[in-house]
Protein backbone atom coordinates (compact mmCIF):
# COMPACT_ATOMS: atom_id res chain seq x y z
CA UNK A 1 0.00 0.00 0.00
CA UNK A 2 2.75 2.31 -0.13
CA UNK A 3 5.92 4.17 -1.99
CA UNK A 4 3.62 4.31 -5.09
CA UNK A 5 3.99 7.46 -7.17
CA UNK A 6 1.24 10.04 -7.48
CA UNK A 7 -0.81 8.49 -10.20
CA UNK A 8 -0.87 10.30 -13.82
CA UNK A 9 -4.32 12.31 -14.16
CA UNK A 10 -6.32 10.28 -16.85
CA UNK A 11 -7.06 14.00 -18.00
CA UNK A 12 -10.60 12.69 -19.84
CA UNK A 13 -12.35 15.15 -21.50
CA UNK A 14 -16.04 15.26 -22.58
CA UNK A 15 -16.61 12.64 -25.17
CA UNK A 16 -18.16 13.27 -29.08
CA UNK A 17 -21.39 11.03 -28.08
CA UNK A 18 -22.01 14.04 -25.11
CA UNK A 19 -23.59 16.81 -27.03
CA UNK A 20 -26.06 14.18 -28.59
CA UNK A 21 -26.57 11.87 -25.46
CA UNK A 22 -28.60 15.23 -23.69
CA UNK A 23 -31.21 15.20 -26.37
CA UNK A 24 -31.57 11.58 -26.27
CA UNK A 25 -32.03 11.75 -22.42
CA UNK A 26 -34.23 14.61 -22.42
CA UNK A 27 -36.70 12.36 -24.98
CA UNK A 28 -36.29 9.95 -22.75
CA UNK A 29 -37.51 12.04 -19.98
CA UNK A 30 -40.45 13.74 -21.63
CA UNK A 31 -41.48 10.12 -22.57
CA UNK A 32 -42.12 9.20 -18.79
CA UNK A 33 -42.58 11.95 -17.01
CA UNK A 34 -42.42 11.82 -13.28
CA UNK A 35 -40.76 8.27 -12.89
CA UNK A 36 -37.63 7.12 -11.71
CA UNK A 37 -36.07 5.12 -14.53
CA UNK A 38 -33.21 3.12 -14.03
CA UNK A 39 -30.73 2.10 -16.78
CA UNK A 40 -27.77 -0.27 -15.77
CA UNK A 41 -25.11 -0.48 -17.77
CA UNK A 42 -24.50 -4.46 -16.42
CA UNK A 43 -22.49 -6.57 -14.83
CA UNK A 44 -19.69 -9.13 -15.66
CA UNK A 45 -20.29 -12.61 -16.89
CA UNK A 46 -18.11 -15.43 -15.99
CA UNK A 47 -17.02 -17.66 -18.31
CA UNK A 48 -15.63 -20.33 -16.61
CA UNK A 49 -15.23 -20.49 -12.88
CA UNK A 50 -12.98 -17.27 -11.61
CA UNK A 51 -13.00 -15.95 -15.67
CA UNK A 52 -15.15 -13.17 -17.22
CA UNK A 53 -15.91 -12.73 -20.80
CA UNK A 54 -15.12 -9.44 -21.75
CA UNK A 55 -17.35 -6.78 -20.94
CA UNK A 56 -20.23 -4.98 -22.62
CA UNK A 57 -22.30 -2.46 -21.76
CA UNK A 58 -26.10 -2.85 -22.33
CA UNK A 59 -26.65 -0.90 -25.52
CA UNK A 60 -29.90 1.53 -23.69
CA UNK A 61 -26.98 2.55 -21.16
CA UNK A 62 -24.45 2.99 -23.77
CA UNK A 63 -27.08 5.07 -25.49
CA UNK A 64 -28.41 7.31 -23.09
CA UNK A 65 -24.68 7.89 -22.17
CA UNK A 66 -21.74 7.73 -25.12
CA UNK A 67 -20.03 5.35 -22.86
CA UNK A 68 -18.30 2.25 -24.97
CA UNK A 69 -15.71 -0.42 -25.13
CA UNK A 70 -15.72 -1.73 -21.35
CA UNK A 71 -15.77 0.90 -19.32
CA UNK A 72 -17.74 0.98 -16.49
CA UNK A 73 -19.13 -2.58 -15.20
CA UNK A 74 -22.20 -2.86 -12.71
CA UNK A 75 -22.34 1.01 -13.54
CA UNK A 76 -26.03 2.41 -12.97
CA UNK A 77 -27.66 5.34 -14.89
CA UNK A 78 -30.30 6.73 -12.98
CA UNK A 79 -32.97 9.63 -13.86
CA UNK A 80 -34.23 11.31 -10.81
CA UNK A 81 -37.90 12.65 -11.56
CA UNK A 82 -37.79 16.41 -10.64
CA UNK A 83 -40.25 19.66 -10.95
CA UNK A 84 -40.48 20.21 -14.28
CA UNK A 85 -38.91 23.13 -16.12
CA UNK A 86 -36.00 22.31 -13.33
CA UNK A 87 -34.15 18.86 -14.87
CA UNK A 88 -31.62 18.55 -17.05
CA UNK A 89 -30.97 21.20 -20.01
CA UNK A 90 -32.37 19.49 -22.83
CA UNK A 91 -32.43 21.23 -26.20
CA UNK A 92 -36.07 22.64 -25.53
CA UNK A 93 -35.14 23.99 -22.55
CA UNK A 94 -35.03 22.27 -18.36
CA UNK A 95 -36.89 18.96 -18.39
CA UNK A 96 -38.35 17.04 -15.63
CA UNK A 97 -35.56 14.53 -15.24
CA UNK A 98 -31.82 14.73 -13.68
CA UNK A 99 -29.46 12.29 -15.03
CA UNK A 100 -26.68 10.46 -12.35
CA UNK A 101 -24.52 7.61 -12.87
CA UNK A 102 -23.43 5.64 -10.25
CA UNK A 103 -20.25 4.07 -11.07
CA UNK A 104 -17.59 2.15 -8.62
CA UNK A 105 -15.18 4.79 -8.66
CA UNK A 106 -10.76 3.94 -8.59
CA UNK A 107 -9.99 2.96 -5.11
CA UNK A 108 -7.04 4.57 -3.71
CA UNK A 109 -4.37 2.09 -2.98
CA UNK A 110 -4.37 2.23 0.55
CA UNK A 111 -7.67 0.15 0.14
CA UNK A 112 -7.48 -3.55 0.00
CA UNK A 113 -9.42 -3.12 -3.77
CA UNK A 114 -6.59 -2.10 -4.66
CA UNK A 115 -3.93 -4.99 -4.78
CA UNK A 116 -6.31 -8.29 -3.35
CA UNK A 117 -9.68 -8.22 -5.62
CA UNK A 118 -8.79 -9.96 -9.16
CA UNK A 119 -12.19 -8.78 -10.15
CA UNK A 120 -12.23 -4.83 -9.81
CA UNK A 121 -9.00 -4.32 -8.78
CA UNK A 122 -6.14 -1.89 -10.74
CA UNK A 123 -3.48 -4.11 -9.94
CA UNK A 124 -5.27 -6.65 -11.75
CA UNK A 125 -7.59 -5.21 -14.39
CA UNK A 126 -5.86 -1.41 -14.82
CA UNK A 127 -7.19 1.79 -13.25
CA UNK A 128 -10.69 3.02 -13.37
CA UNK A 129 -12.35 6.34 -14.30
CA UNK A 130 -12.64 8.55 -10.67
CA UNK A 131 -15.63 10.28 -10.33
CA UNK A 132 -14.47 13.78 -11.69
CA UNK A 133 -13.20 11.40 -14.82
CA UNK A 134 -16.70 10.29 -15.59
CA UNK A 135 -18.20 13.87 -15.31
CA UNK A 136 -15.72 14.94 -17.66
CA UNK A 137 -16.64 12.17 -20.29
CA UNK A 138 -19.96 12.13 -20.07
CA UNK A 139 -21.14 15.53 -18.89
CA UNK A 140 -23.46 13.21 -16.26
CA UNK A 141 -23.17 14.15 -12.58
CA UNK A 142 -21.68 10.73 -10.84
CA UNK A 143 -22.11 9.32 -7.62
CA UNK A 144 -20.11 6.07 -6.10
CA UNK A 145 -22.54 2.50 -6.57
CA UNK A 146 -22.69 2.60 -2.66
CA UNK A 147 -25.41 5.31 -2.40
CA UNK A 148 -27.87 3.76 -4.98
CA UNK A 149 -29.91 2.10 -2.80
CA UNK A 150 -30.64 5.38 -1.00
CA UNK A 151 -31.00 7.32 -4.00
CA UNK A 152 -33.41 4.73 -5.84
CA UNK A 153 -35.55 4.28 -2.67
CA UNK A 154 -36.35 8.07 -1.86
CA UNK A 155 -39.77 8.98 -1.85
CA UNK A 156 -40.95 5.34 -3.54
CA UNK A 157 -44.47 3.91 -2.10
CA UNK A 158 -48.16 4.75 -3.06
CA UNK A 159 -48.30 8.58 -3.83
CA UNK A 160 -44.43 8.94 -4.40
CA UNK A 161 -42.14 8.23 -6.96
CA UNK A 162 -42.94 4.67 -9.34
CA UNK A 163 -39.52 3.16 -10.37
CA UNK A 164 -38.82 1.66 -13.44
CA UNK A 165 -35.64 -0.50 -14.41
CA UNK A 166 -34.35 -2.01 -18.08
CA UNK A 167 -34.79 -5.41 -17.55
CA UNK A 168 -32.19 -8.07 -18.61
CA UNK A 169 -29.54 -6.02 -17.91
CA UNK A 170 -28.38 -6.51 -14.49
CA UNK A 171 -30.51 -9.04 -12.11
CA UNK A 172 -28.87 -7.29 -9.04
CA UNK A 173 -30.42 -4.37 -9.99
CA UNK A 174 -33.45 -5.31 -10.83
CA UNK A 175 -33.69 -7.64 -7.66
CA UNK A 176 -32.78 -4.40 -5.97
CA UNK A 177 -35.51 -2.45 -8.00
CA UNK A 178 -38.23 -4.96 -7.02
CA UNK A 179 -37.10 -5.15 -3.16
CA UNK A 180 -38.03 -1.57 -2.70
CA UNK A 181 -41.30 -1.59 -4.34
CA UNK A 182 -42.21 -4.66 -2.03
CA UNK A 183 -41.04 -2.33 1.04
CA UNK A 184 -42.63 0.66 -0.42
CA UNK A 185 -46.08 -0.87 -0.70
CA UNK A 186 -45.75 0.09 -4.10
CA UNK A 187 -49.30 -0.92 -6.11
CA UNK A 188 -49.16 -2.16 -9.82
CA UNK A 189 -49.23 0.11 -12.11
CA UNK A 190 -50.23 0.33 -15.62
CA UNK A 191 -46.44 1.59 -16.31
CA UNK A 192 -44.41 -1.72 -16.31
CA UNK A 193 -40.95 -1.76 -16.96
CA UNK A 194 -41.50 -3.11 -20.63
CA UNK A 195 -42.38 0.16 -20.71
CA UNK A 196 -39.01 1.47 -20.39
CA UNK A 197 -37.22 -1.02 -22.38
CA UNK A 198 -39.55 -0.41 -25.29
CA UNK A 199 -38.84 3.47 -24.67
CA UNK A 200 -34.88 2.93 -24.71
CA UNK A 201 -35.37 1.14 -27.75
CA UNK A 202 -37.38 3.06 -30.05
CA UNK A 203 -35.29 5.75 -29.05
CA UNK A 204 -32.96 4.84 -31.44
CA UNK A 205 -34.97 4.39 -34.54
CA UNK A 206 -33.64 7.32 -35.94
CA UNK A 207 -30.46 7.63 -35.51
CA UNK A 208 -28.96 11.69 -34.86
CA UNK A 209 -25.71 12.69 -36.81
CA UNK A 210 -23.26 11.39 -33.95
CA UNK A 211 -24.41 7.70 -34.72
CA UNK A 212 -24.82 7.63 -38.24
CA UNK A 213 -20.76 9.13 -38.39
CA UNK A 214 -20.12 5.73 -36.48
CA UNK A 215 -22.22 3.75 -38.88
CA UNK A 216 -20.26 5.28 -41.45
CA UNK A 217 -17.12 3.96 -39.69
CA UNK A 218 -18.01 0.66 -38.82
CA UNK A 219 -19.37 -0.39 -42.48
CA UNK A 220 -15.51 1.02 -43.57
CA UNK A 221 -13.62 -0.91 -41.11
CA UNK A 222 -15.47 -4.04 -41.61
CA UNK A 223 -14.94 -3.82 -45.58
CA UNK A 224 -11.19 -3.97 -45.04
CA UNK A 225 -11.91 -6.91 -42.86
CA UNK A 226 -13.61 -8.16 -46.17
CA UNK A 227 -10.98 -7.77 -48.37
CA UNK A 228 -8.38 -9.12 -45.62
CA UNK A 229 -10.21 -12.46 -46.00
CA UNK A 230 -10.09 -12.56 -49.36
CA UNK A 231 -6.14 -11.93 -49.24
CA UNK A 232 -6.45 -15.15 -46.88
CA UNK A 233 -8.60 -17.69 -49.12
CA UNK A 234 -5.55 -19.37 -50.57
CA UNK A 235 -4.16 -20.57 -46.53
CA UNK A 236 -8.33 -21.09 -45.90
CA UNK A 237 -8.45 -23.73 -48.49
CA UNK A 238 -4.91 -25.21 -47.12
CA UNK A 239 -6.18 -25.83 -43.71
CA UNK A 240 -8.17 -28.58 -42.71
CA UNK A 241 -10.27 -25.98 -40.66
CA UNK A 242 -10.61 -23.32 -43.41
CA UNK A 243 -13.20 -21.70 -41.80
CA UNK A 244 -11.41 -20.78 -38.92
CA UNK A 245 -8.80 -19.32 -41.05
CA UNK A 246 -11.50 -16.79 -42.53
CA UNK A 247 -12.96 -16.38 -39.30
CA UNK A 248 -9.49 -15.49 -37.23
CA UNK A 249 -8.65 -13.24 -40.38
CA UNK A 250 -12.36 -11.01 -39.50
CA UNK A 251 -12.02 -11.38 -35.84
CA UNK A 252 -8.42 -10.18 -36.08
CA UNK A 253 -9.08 -7.05 -38.06
CA UNK A 254 -11.95 -6.31 -36.05
CA UNK A 255 -9.54 -6.16 -32.85
CA UNK A 256 -7.09 -4.50 -34.45
CA UNK A 257 -9.89 -1.44 -35.89
CA UNK A 258 -12.56 -1.67 -33.62
CA UNK A 259 -13.69 -2.68 -30.23
CA UNK A 260 -14.55 -6.51 -31.35
CA UNK A 261 -16.98 -8.22 -34.12
CA UNK A 262 -20.69 -7.25 -33.38
CA UNK A 263 -22.02 -10.70 -33.44
CA UNK A 264 -20.22 -14.42 -34.17
CA UNK A 265 -18.05 -14.09 -37.67
CA UNK A 266 -20.76 -16.61 -40.14
CA UNK A 267 -17.61 -17.78 -42.22
CA UNK A 268 -19.58 -20.84 -44.03
CA UNK A 269 -18.40 -22.37 -46.99
CA UNK A 270 -20.28 -24.74 -49.82
CA UNK A 271 -22.92 -26.80 -47.79
CA UNK A 272 -22.73 -24.56 -44.66
CA UNK A 273 -23.92 -21.47 -46.46
CA UNK A 274 -27.65 -22.97 -46.20
CA UNK A 275 -27.05 -22.90 -42.40
CA UNK A 276 -28.22 -19.34 -41.42
CA UNK A 277 -26.39 -19.38 -38.41
CA UNK A 278 -23.15 -21.05 -39.09
CA UNK A 279 -20.63 -19.98 -36.51
CA UNK A 280 -19.34 -23.11 -35.55
CA UNK A 281 -16.86 -22.37 -38.48
CA UNK A 282 -14.77 -25.58 -38.53
CA UNK A 283 -15.25 -27.00 -42.28
CA UNK A 284 -12.96 -26.80 -44.96
CA UNK A 285 -12.96 -24.09 -47.84
CA UNK A 286 -12.88 -26.32 -50.90
CA UNK A 287 -12.20 -24.98 -54.44
CA UNK A 288 -15.32 -24.67 -56.19
CA UNK A 289 -17.19 -23.68 -53.33
CA UNK A 290 -19.01 -20.13 -52.63
CA UNK A 291 -17.70 -18.99 -49.18
CA UNK A 292 -21.15 -17.10 -47.29
CA UNK A 293 -19.31 -14.08 -45.36
CA UNK A 294 -21.20 -12.36 -42.60
CA UNK A 295 -19.40 -10.28 -40.79
CA UNK A 296 -19.32 -6.83 -38.60
CA UNK A 297 -17.08 -5.06 -37.01
CA UNK A 298 -17.71 -3.16 -33.89
CA UNK A 299 -16.08 0.13 -33.17
CA UNK A 300 -15.24 1.47 -29.80
CA UNK A 301 -18.64 3.40 -29.55
CA UNK A 302 -20.26 -0.29 -29.75
CA UNK A 303 -21.71 0.74 -32.98
CA UNK A 304 -21.53 -2.27 -35.67
CA UNK A 305 -21.96 -3.04 -39.26
CA UNK A 306 -23.55 -5.88 -40.69
CA UNK A 307 -22.75 -7.01 -44.33
CA UNK A 308 -22.45 -10.30 -46.07
CA UNK A 309 -20.88 -11.57 -49.35
CA UNK A 310 -21.27 -14.83 -50.85
CA UNK A 311 -18.29 -15.13 -52.59
CA UNK A 312 -16.47 -17.66 -54.99
CA UNK A 313 -13.63 -19.50 -53.47
CA UNK A 314 -11.66 -19.92 -56.84
CA UNK A 315 -12.14 -16.24 -57.64
CA UNK A 316 -14.92 -16.77 -60.61
CA UNK A 317 -18.55 -18.32 -60.08
CA UNK A 318 -19.89 -21.17 -61.86
CA UNK A 319 -22.88 -20.60 -64.57
CA UNK A 320 -25.18 -21.98 -61.50
CA UNK A 321 -23.66 -20.00 -58.75
CA UNK A 322 -24.25 -17.29 -60.97
CA UNK A 323 -27.79 -17.95 -61.26
CA UNK A 324 -28.44 -18.03 -57.70
CA UNK A 325 -26.57 -15.27 -57.05
CA UNK A 326 -27.95 -13.05 -59.56
CA UNK A 327 -31.70 -13.65 -58.63
CA UNK A 328 -30.70 -12.83 -55.00
CA UNK A 329 -29.23 -9.28 -56.13
CA UNK A 330 -32.46 -8.41 -58.14
CA UNK A 331 -34.20 -8.86 -55.20
CA UNK A 332 -31.67 -6.92 -53.07
CA UNK A 333 -31.85 -4.38 -55.70
CA UNK A 334 -36.02 -4.26 -56.04
CA UNK A 335 -35.54 -3.58 -52.42
CA UNK A 336 -33.51 -0.65 -52.45
CA UNK A 337 -35.74 0.95 -55.17
CA UNK A 338 -38.68 0.99 -52.52
CA UNK A 339 -36.32 2.07 -49.10
CA UNK A 340 -37.88 5.88 -49.23
CA UNK A 341 -39.42 7.91 -46.85
CA UNK A 342 -43.02 7.61 -46.74
CA UNK A 343 -43.20 3.79 -47.57
CA UNK A 344 -43.57 0.94 -44.82
CA UNK A 345 -40.72 -1.13 -43.67
CA UNK A 346 -42.37 -4.67 -44.54
CA UNK A 347 -42.75 -3.33 -48.04
CA UNK A 348 -38.76 -3.46 -48.34
CA UNK A 349 -39.66 -7.47 -47.59
CA UNK A 350 -42.19 -7.77 -49.73
CA UNK A 351 -40.51 -6.50 -52.42
CA UNK A 352 -37.56 -8.79 -52.07
CA UNK A 353 -40.09 -11.76 -52.06
CA UNK A 354 -41.97 -10.31 -55.25
CA UNK A 355 -38.03 -11.16 -57.10
CA UNK A 356 -37.70 -14.46 -55.08
CA UNK A 357 -41.11 -15.89 -55.89
CA UNK A 358 -40.64 -15.07 -59.66
CA UNK A 359 -37.72 -16.79 -59.74
CA UNK A 360 -38.55 -19.87 -58.15
CA UNK A 361 -41.41 -19.70 -60.35
CA UNK A 362 -39.17 -19.60 -63.78
CA UNK A 363 -36.80 -22.16 -62.75
CA UNK A 364 -40.21 -24.79 -61.81
CA UNK A 365 -38.95 -25.46 -58.03
CA UNK A 366 -42.31 -24.02 -56.86
CA UNK A 367 -45.16 -27.15 -56.06
CA UNK A 368 -47.26 -27.82 -59.02
CA UNK A 369 -50.18 -25.66 -59.62
CA UNK A 370 -48.59 -23.34 -57.34
CA UNK A 371 -47.66 -19.21 -59.24
CA UNK A 372 -45.54 -16.65 -57.98
CA UNK A 373 -48.47 -14.89 -57.11
CA UNK A 374 -50.01 -18.00 -55.01
CA UNK A 375 -46.81 -18.27 -53.09
CA UNK A 376 -46.86 -14.16 -52.33
CA UNK A 377 -50.62 -14.89 -50.64
CA UNK A 378 -51.06 -15.38 -46.79
CA UNK A 379 -52.10 -18.92 -47.76
CA UNK A 380 -49.12 -19.85 -50.14
CA UNK A 381 -45.31 -18.63 -48.58
CA UNK A 382 -43.62 -21.74 -50.74
CA UNK A 383 -41.00 -20.23 -51.94
CA UNK A 384 -39.90 -19.53 -47.80
CA UNK A 385 -38.32 -23.19 -47.95
CA UNK A 386 -35.27 -21.46 -49.44
CA UNK A 387 -35.48 -18.15 -47.75
CA UNK A 388 -36.91 -18.15 -44.32
CA UNK A 389 -35.44 -14.80 -42.59
CA UNK A 390 -37.01 -11.59 -43.32
CA UNK A 391 -34.73 -9.30 -45.37
CA UNK A 392 -34.13 -6.57 -43.13
CA UNK A 393 -33.39 -5.70 -39.83
CA UNK A 394 -32.65 -2.10 -37.80
CA UNK A 395 -29.17 -1.78 -37.13
CA UNK A 396 -27.01 0.66 -34.60
CA UNK A 397 -25.53 -0.48 -31.40
CA UNK A 398 -27.10 -4.05 -32.07
CA UNK A 399 -26.71 -6.25 -34.87
CA UNK A 400 -30.47 -6.16 -34.33
CA UNK A 401 -31.24 -2.73 -33.01
CA UNK A 402 -34.01 -1.38 -31.85
CA UNK A 403 -35.72 -4.74 -31.71
CA UNK A 404 -37.69 -4.01 -28.36
CA UNK A 405 -39.72 -1.49 -30.55
CA UNK A 406 -43.41 -1.75 -30.93
CA UNK A 407 -44.58 -3.72 -34.03
CA UNK A 408 -46.40 -0.32 -35.33
CA UNK A 409 -42.99 1.62 -35.53
CA UNK A 410 -41.18 -1.38 -36.64
CA UNK A 411 -42.74 -4.12 -39.11
CA UNK A 412 -45.60 -1.97 -39.54
CA UNK A 413 -43.83 1.80 -39.22
CA UNK A 414 -43.07 4.19 -42.03
CA UNK A 415 -39.37 4.86 -42.98
CA UNK A 416 -38.16 8.20 -42.08
CA UNK A 417 -34.77 9.96 -43.10
CA UNK A 418 -32.00 8.84 -40.19
CA UNK A 419 -33.00 5.25 -39.75
CA UNK A 420 -30.44 2.54 -40.84
CA UNK A 421 -31.43 -1.24 -41.56
CA UNK A 422 -30.06 -4.19 -43.29
CA UNK A 423 -31.32 -5.17 -47.07
CA UNK A 424 -30.42 -8.75 -46.94
CA UNK A 425 -32.10 -11.51 -49.13
CA UNK A 426 -30.77 -15.01 -50.10
CA UNK A 427 -31.42 -18.22 -51.23
CA UNK A 428 -30.29 -21.38 -49.85
CA UNK A 429 -30.36 -24.67 -51.51
CA UNK A 430 -29.56 -27.37 -48.94
CA UNK A 431 -27.47 -30.31 -50.09
CA UNK A 432 -30.18 -32.72 -49.70
CA UNK A 433 -33.13 -31.05 -50.71
CA UNK A 434 -34.76 -32.78 -53.46
CA UNK A 435 -37.31 -30.49 -54.47
CA UNK A 436 -34.18 -28.60 -56.31
CA UNK A 437 -31.77 -30.36 -59.27
CA UNK A 438 -28.84 -31.71 -58.05
CA UNK A 439 -26.55 -28.77 -59.39
CA UNK A 440 -28.19 -26.45 -57.06
CA UNK A 441 -27.64 -28.55 -54.08
CA UNK A 442 -25.19 -27.43 -51.60
CA UNK A 443 -25.19 -23.58 -52.59
CA UNK A 444 -26.13 -20.59 -50.22
CA UNK A 445 -26.27 -16.99 -51.74
CA UNK A 446 -26.72 -14.07 -49.27
CA UNK A 447 -25.87 -10.35 -50.55
CA UNK A 448 -26.25 -8.06 -46.90
CA UNK A 449 -25.71 -4.11 -47.38
CA UNK A 450 -26.28 -1.62 -44.64
CA UNK A 451 -28.94 1.50 -45.94
CA UNK A 452 -29.52 4.56 -44.45
CA UNK A 453 -32.98 6.78 -45.22
CA UNK A 454 -32.67 9.89 -46.54
CA UNK A 455 -34.66 12.74 -47.34
CA UNK A 456 -35.06 11.80 -50.53
CA UNK A 457 -34.38 7.85 -50.89
CA UNK A 458 -31.42 6.14 -49.36
CA UNK A 459 -27.59 5.39 -49.40
CA UNK A 460 -26.25 1.74 -49.44
CA UNK A 461 -23.50 2.87 -46.66
CA UNK A 462 -21.50 -0.68 -48.60
CA UNK A 463 -21.71 0.52 -51.52
CA UNK A 464 -17.85 0.49 -51.80
CA UNK A 465 -17.83 -3.63 -51.80
CA UNK A 466 -18.56 -4.91 -54.25
CA UNK A 467 -22.61 -6.77 -55.62
CA UNK A 468 -22.61 -7.27 -58.99
CA UNK A 469 -20.81 -10.68 -59.81
CA UNK A 470 -18.40 -9.33 -62.25
CA UNK A 471 -17.44 -6.51 -59.77
CA UNK A 472 -16.97 -9.43 -57.20
CA UNK A 473 -14.92 -11.51 -59.23
CA UNK A 474 -13.04 -8.55 -60.64
CA UNK A 475 -12.24 -7.22 -56.91
CA UNK A 476 -11.38 -10.42 -55.70
CA UNK A 477 -8.76 -10.84 -58.66
CA UNK A 478 -7.28 -7.36 -57.79
CA UNK A 479 -6.35 -8.66 -54.05
CA UNK A 480 -4.81 -11.91 -55.41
Amino acid sequence: MSQWAPRAELGLTASPAAQYTVARRAALSERLPGVRLVIPAGSLKTRSNDTDYRFRPHSAFAHLTGLGTDREPDAVLVLHPVEDGSGDPGPDGAGGHHAVLYVRPLAPRDNEEFYADARYGEFWVGARPSLADVEALTGIEARHIDELGDALAKDVGDGGVHLLVVTGADDAIESLVEELRVEAGEEEDALTDEKLVEATSELRLIKDEYEIEQMREAVARTIEGFEAVVRALPAAKEHRRGERVVETTFDGHARLEGNAVGYETIAASGEHATTLHWIRNDGEVRSGDVLLLDGGVEVDSLYTADITRSLPVDGEFTDVQRKIYQAVLDAADAAFAVAKPGARFRDVHAAAMEVIAARLEEWGFLPDGVTAADALGDDGQQHRRWMVHGTSHHLGLDVHDCAQARRELYLDGVLEPGMVFTIEPGLYFKADDLAVPEEFRGIGVRIEDDVLITEDGNENLSAALPRRPEDVEAWMASLR
